[in-house]
């Protein structure tokens, strides 16, 4: 897929990170119309337009960064915990039938590509944001695959780093990737959309102490 490593959700030292919740509170985006909003992941409680408020102030900043005519596109932020333990599960029990050799530890490793182990999970934190970018019309630019597209549909191509995109979608990535890590969020290298700050998966690769969100209570 790429010649970068990878580490990833299911790797126990994200496991091992300790958490230290500063108890910042959870922040609805449709109160924010800087941001923009989509709506693919609407949820009846609004769950997908949350984020720890320290969050927000960060995709504003990395929205600043961008060049004219590109904004940030939000799909989804905190998700509950059941809702992920769904998520993973279906995934794991899809990767199960299509792979009846494989071992439980294997499968979970091979869902953690593109869905979270519920236990460290930074969407369950309010501390994970999928997003992408729009021009000033509002329509996405190319990104080399639609956000949330697997490893299996994509070809692997969801990976941010993966060799075989177009030059334009290796372009806009690279402009969302100084944007956000210019704001201080770490990308989940087997997803080009998915960002989180403040979570164990962000601790153990910027070498912070301690994650500053746990699990959110909705």
């Amino acid at each position: 897929m790429t010649d970068r490593p990878i580490t990833l959700l299911s790797d126990p030292r994200v496991a091992a990170v300790p958490v230290i919740d500063c108890g910042e509170p959870l922040f609805d985006l449709r109160k924010l119309p800087a941001l923009l909003l989509d709506d693919r992941q609407a949820d009846e409680a609004g769950d997908y337009a949350r984020l720890r408020i320290g969050l927000t102030d960060r995709l504003l900043v990395a929205q600043s960064k961008l060049p004219p005519g590109l904004r940030l596109l939000v799909v989804e932020g905190y998700r509950p915990l059941a809702l992920q333990e769904k998520y993973f599960s279906r995934y794991r029990d899809e990767l199960r039938r299509a792979n009846p050799a494989w071992s439980e530890e294997h499968l979970r490793i091979q869902a953690s590509r593109s869905l979270a182990p519920p236990e460290v999970a930074p969407h369950v934190c309010g501390a994970a944001v999928d997003l992408t970018l729009v021009a000033e019309d509002g329509v996405e630019v190319e990104m080399g695959t639609p956000v949330n597209a697997g490893p299996e549909e994509s070809g692997g191509r969801c990976y941010t780093h993966h060799p075989e995109i177009s030059a334009g979608a290796r372009a806009n990535r690279r402009l969302l990737c100084d944007a956000m890590s210019g704001a201080g969020f770490v990308n989940y290298p087997t997803e080009w959309w998915h960002w989180s700050y403040g979570d164990r998966y962000w601790a153990l690769i910027t070498g912070a102490p301690t994650a500053i969100y746990g699990p959110a209570g909705g």
